[in-house]
């Protein structure tokens, strides 16, 4: 019973050691993608030239180079198929900041 009671106090301790993840700055997502042009061809919730964030997130989301993959996406320029068949190269967002880049990542994995 004392083994139990120990274990269960130490794992309650380390749990509330461990910090928490913080949530994406939406604000400073949706700026981003507003200064970047992103907004011509996606929505959160709507499907444009480009797919929604939320088919985006979708796709990416629980995949271990999910994030990886998206970041690249985002800053990288690479051709891509469009929805309506035509391919172009993908606008890299105008942040420089690795930081900033994460952060919208992030939210878009969150929608």
């Amino acid at each position: 019973m004392k083994v139990t009671s120990l274990l269960a106090t130490t794992a309650v301790a380390f749990a509330i050691s461990l910090p928490a993840a913080a949530a994406p700055d939406a604000d400073a997502a949706v700026k981003l993608t507003k200064e970047s042009g992103c907004t011509k061809c996606h929505s959160v919730d709507k499907d444009k030239k480009g797919p929604a964030y939320q088919k985006v997130a979708a796709k990416y989301k629980g995949k271990a180079d999910g994030e990886a993959k998206l970041t690249e996406m985002v800053t990288k320029s690479p051709k891509i198929k469009m929805s309506d068949g035509s391919e172009e190269e993908h606008k890299a967002v105008s942040a420089k900041d690795p930081a900033q880049v994460k952060n919208l990542v992030q939210w878009i994995l969150a929608q």
